[in-house]
């Protein structure tokens, strides 16, 4: 099982969040196992490692120019849900934090590695891929929370396809996002990484370029690895849809080597 003991110094603060049956396995130093057992839809299933737990975001620990890297694989090409590795903002948690503080949903900020099984459909941009395994940044203007209060009396009509069509094509105002899928196998071993500058985010796999994005994520962020059988969408046709999905099949992804550097 996790042993946070094991932590390598650079991560020095993961931490496990477990739900339903899921484990965190340490088989190393930096190198994990996260398994979600088989079970129906209508209950979450997760294994997770991050470093945010319970902080305030303006103390989220990583900000550019960062570098990460690491080697992974999955159990399926199709695990059903939701995994991956990588930087965000953990935008739609509502958490106190550090007992003082309240982490109220934000915007999306992230870059990262993210396997999406269907019906997830996680752009909004109709160019992009939405769904599979992608390597993916978000940008959102920083908005106070009074400006995103006023969207509250639209809450009624937002499960209305005319309404959500709108919320996508004003949503690429204030959510920029960068997206490409990936070819690899998941179900074997590649090194993936990713370099966090002021200026772009670069994304490799096996060291071939894979993806310059200049929408780069406000900091600071945070680090997550995960697998779930979570799914959310909302697709051009103004359907939105969340929920958890059935696994018929236990399943695991096996990280190690993960690195983290600041600098240039």
């Amino acid at each position: 099982m996790y042993n946070a003991g094991m932590n390598p110094a650079a991560v020095p603060s993961l931490k496990p969040k477990l739900n339903a049956g899921g484990r965190v396995t340490q088989a190393g130093e930096a190198a994990w196992r996260f398994d979600i057992p088989a079970g129906p839809a209508g209950r979450y299933r997760l294994a997770q490692l991050d470093d945010y737990d319970r902080l305030p975001r303006r103390a989220f620990p990583w900000e550019p120019p960062l570098s990460l890297s690491l080697r992974a694989r999955a159990s399926s090409r199709d695990i059903q849900g939701t995994w991956g590795f990588g930087l965000w903002n953990d935008p739609f948690s509502m958490a106190v934090a550090r007992g003082v503080d309240v982490r109220l949903p934000a915007m999306p900020n992230a870059a990262w590695f993210f396997f999406a099984s269907p019906p997830n459909y996680l752009s909004l941009r109709d160019d992009l891929p939405a769904q599979g395994f992608l390597a993916m940044t978000f940008r959102s203007v920083r908005l106070p929370l009074p400006v995103l209060a006023l969207g509250a009396p639209v809450l009624p009509f937002f499960f209305w396809p005319p309404t959500l069509r709108l919320f996508r094509r004003l949503g690429r105002r204030f959510v920029r996002q960068e997206s490409v899928a990936l070819t690899v196998d998941p179900t074997a071993w590649h090194s993936y990484s990713l370099e966090w500058r002021d200026n772009g985010v670069d994304f490799r796999v096996d060291d071939q370029h894979v993806l310059q994005s200049a929408e780069v994520p406000h900091g600071p962020l945070g680090l997550v690895l995960w697998v779930d059988n979570q799914y959310a969408a909302l697709s051009p046709d103004g359907r939105l849809g969340f929920g958890t999905l059935p696994n018929e099949a236990a399943a695991w992804i096996e990280v190690e080597k993960l690195s983290l550097g600041r600098g240039g």
